[in-house]
């Protein structure tokens, strides 16, 4: 992996920030063409993809199909398809006060974009985000993880294969590379990763009052009422869970169960856990020797304050392997009830009423996701309303990220602004206000100054009617 030097960046930036300007003019066509040609590459190297990021992550070919390809195909596509309407001056109503003038939202591009991606799930999360900025009419530069340095390979092989370096620019490299982008003054950064990097990005943003969007973690809760269907929650909660060995943000954090189904729900979990990953052939591994450690370190801390372990635990350093892990009895003061996991442990807690659930929740910083289990409405409607997160799906884990229009993204410390399909073209561009007048006698100038008795009656006229 060949990194960039400080003169190369600055260099890149240069580029990118000038051809933003000349790209204001692209039109449907012009954008359509590059996101077809985006789609082409991925279609024809789809083979490599998947060995990129087994060699990464050890992920299974098909889930790096559903997870990462088939995602972002499906956002140039229905980019493609739409990018039309999303371009449309849209037409803004006009009260009487604005009789005789013409207003419109129009969509510019926000111009040179910067997105820095993670290693969790490395093209997608790339890419994803690049489909949005070009769609919009943008130029960027990308930053990917130095942990998935197979992937972030790939990415920039692509990027030299389809654009010209003023068009779309990869550098690679770790934080020193990160640092050094985040000084430039990009117009928009799209950041995935940490609350507490995302905090560095946007300190870094205000600096040149750079718009951001930030998707980022935190502890995604999952409560299972006992209204709920057993086995189908446990083979939905183990799915999403282990997916990419639990490397993965929207992923259930901890578990809340209702005391009267939890020993029935232990054993769903076993059963759907061994189904799902029993074997190499559907489980990956860990990403790093670093975060394999840091599970680790995770594991120990709960069962040295009182945690055992219902199923799992086993680790395998040398190839960076991680069983599914379930954890019951798990102290409030244990790490993996105050640290974002981001691994194969679940800690589960019992509950007997559902308010119990909703102070603890409350309690922790906003959560990205949020998922509940149960057949009661009033249940339901309770969680919906009486907590805060991001995104919450109901009788079902993560799929909601992959809903083609859905807004996606956190709030507060799990997030800054949306994603995805035509909220992302809205978060890469600028909604112009723009307003025509027409020459002569207007309804503004009925109320400009001197202040005549007639005027006075107009100016009281609309502040109370108007």
């Amino acid at each position: 992996m060949d990194t960039a030097t400080k003169s190369n960046i600055r260099e890149l930036f240069e580029g990118v920030k000038s051809h933003s300007i000349k790209l204001r003019t692209s039109t449907t066509s012009q954008r359509r063409a590059t996101l077809k040609r985006m789609e082409d590459w991925i279609m024809s190297h789809r083979g490599e993809i998947h060995e990129a990021v087994h060699k990464d992550l050890q992920k299974p070919f098909q889930e790096t199909d559903l997870t990462e390809v088939f995602v972002v195909l499906s956002e140039i596509r229905k980019a493609r398809k739409n990018l039309k309407i999303w371009m449309s001056p849209k037409p803004a109503a006009t009260s009487i006060t604005y009789l005789g003038t013409k207003a419109e939202t129009y969509y510019e591009p926000k111009g040179a974009c910067l997105i820095i991606a993670p290693w969790n799930y490395p093209f997608q999360l790339a890419i994803a985000p690049l489909v949005s900025t070009l769609a919009a009419g943008n130029t960027a530069i990308i930053k990917p993880s130095e942990y998935s340095e197979h992937t972030s390979d790939l990415i920039q092989r692509m990027c030299l294969d389809l654009f010209k370096p003023e068009e779309v620019s990869v550098v690679l490299g770790a934080v020193e590379e990160s640092q050094e982008l985040l000084a430039l003054p990009f117009d928009h950064i799209f950041f995935t990763g940490s609350p507490q990097v995302g905090k560095i990005v946007m300190a870094a943003a205000a600096k040149h009052l750079a718009s951001v969007t930030l998707e980022l973690g935190g502890k995604s809760p999952t409560i299972v009422d006992k209204s709920a269907n057993i086995k189908d929650a446990a083979q939905k909660i183990a799915w999403g869970k282990w997916q990419n060995a639990g490397q993965v943000c929207i992923a259930p954090d901890y578990l809340y169960v209702h005391e009267d189904v939890k020993d029935k729900l232990v054993e769903e979990l076993v059963l759907q856990s061994n189904k799902l990953y029993g074997t190499k052939e559907t489980y990956g591994g860990i990403i790093s020797r670093h975060h394999h450690n840091r599970i680790n370190d995770l594991m120990a801390d709960a069962i040295d304050k009182g945690a055992d372990i219902e199923f799992g635990g086993k680790s395998d350093r040398d190839n960076l392997r991680f069983t599914p892990t379930l954890l019951s009895n798990v102290s409030k003061n244990s790490r993996v009830l105050e640290e974002e996991i981001f691994g194969p442990i679940l800690p589960m807690m019992p509950y007997q009423n559902i308010e119990e659930v909703i102070d603890f929740i409350n309690q922790k910083p906003k959560p990205l996701a949020l998922y509940l289990f149960s057949s009661k409405n009033s249940i339901i409607n309770k969680v919906k309303k009486e907590t805060s997160a991001g995104m919450m799906t109901i009788n079902d884990v993560v799929l909601q990220f992959a809903h083609p229009n859905l807004p996606i993204g956190g709030v507060n410390n799990s997030g800054i602004g949306k994603a995805h399909g035509h909220t992302g073209f809205i978060a890469f561009s600028n909604e112009k206000a723009i307003v025509k007048q027409r020459r002569g006698l207007t309804m503004a100038k009925t109320v400009y100054p001197p202040y005549s008795a007639f005027k006075k009656f107009m100016i009281d006229f609309m502040v109370k009617y108007f």
